[in-house]
């Protein structure tokens, strides 16, 4: 069965990664922008091109009227939305937590988790309506462990992993599922300005000795988002190579 997915954030990165599993596969796919459309445009189009069925919609998932209108546009092209991967995020510069601005600390909340917890309740009425759809938020390995220097993000990403399990429960009875994936080090643009000793070090850390993708990311999104993990809600799976272990 073929379905109908909107990816937050799915302009570059993970979300890229993800949008694109899912759409050559067969799914309707919505590739979620905010600023990044001419990214998002040209991922569109080059899956397009290769005959998959992908649609961009922009918007600021922070904003509860722009995300009425997106998950609206998705709608009007697509009907229903099955999958939703909440993925849009931001991050702030490593620093310590007393150089840390309550603007900034307020930011990474607000796309982190308002704007997951915004997108989620635009799509949960109909999911509830026709008891079934998925939901996947995407965390982080420190939202699991922590990361030093990292303490707005790794809050933040803790907040994603308790809303996807009291979310899970509140929405099982209607038939839908709500997980969470959380990666660890992934090569992308976010992680491009980090030095070749940085990025060595952290290979040498992970027990799988190697630096995720977005590809790694997207299987196991697409697991917990389909008919194959079917009685499986509330989770978090870690995608990191080992490090939380």
């Amino acid at each position: 069965m073929k379905h109908t997915v909107l990816v937050t954030g799915s302009s570059r990165g993970i979300g890229a990664g993800v949008a694109k599993a899912f759409a050559l596969d067969g799914h309707r796919v919505a590739i979620h922008y905010n600023t990044g459309e001419t990214q998002a445009r040209a991922l569109c189009d080059s899956l397009a091109a290769r005959g998959c069925s992908v649609m961009i919609v922009g918007g600021d998932i922070t904003s509860e009227a722009q995300v009425k209108t997106l998950c609206e546009t998705v709608r009007a092209r697509y009907g229903f939305i099955d999958v939703l991967v909440n993925n849009a995020g931001v991050a702030l510069p490593q620093m310590l937590i007393t150089d840390c601005a309550r603007r900034d600390w307020e930011r990474v909340f607000e796309v982190n988790a308002t704007g997951m917890f915004l997108v989620s309740r635009a799509v949960l009425p109909e999911m509830i309506s026709k008891k079934r759809g998925s939901i996947v938020n995407i965390s982080s390995m420190w939202g699991v462990t922590g990361g030093s220097c990292e303490t707005p993000y790794s809050a933040a990403k803790a907040a994603v992993i308790g809303f996807t399990k009291a979310l899970a429960k509140e929405a099982a009875p209607s038939g839908v599922r709500v997980n969470c994936v959380a990666p660890g080090f992934v090569q992308t643009e976010m992680n491009a300005a980090l030095s070749s000793e940085t990025v060595e070090a952290i290979r040498e850390e992970t027990p799988l000795l190697r630096l995720g993708s977005p590809a790694d990311v997207a299987g196991a999104v697409k697991f917990l988002a389909l008919e194959e993990s079917s009685f499986i809600t509330g989770q978090t799976l870690c995608v990191d190579g080992g490090r939380c272990i």
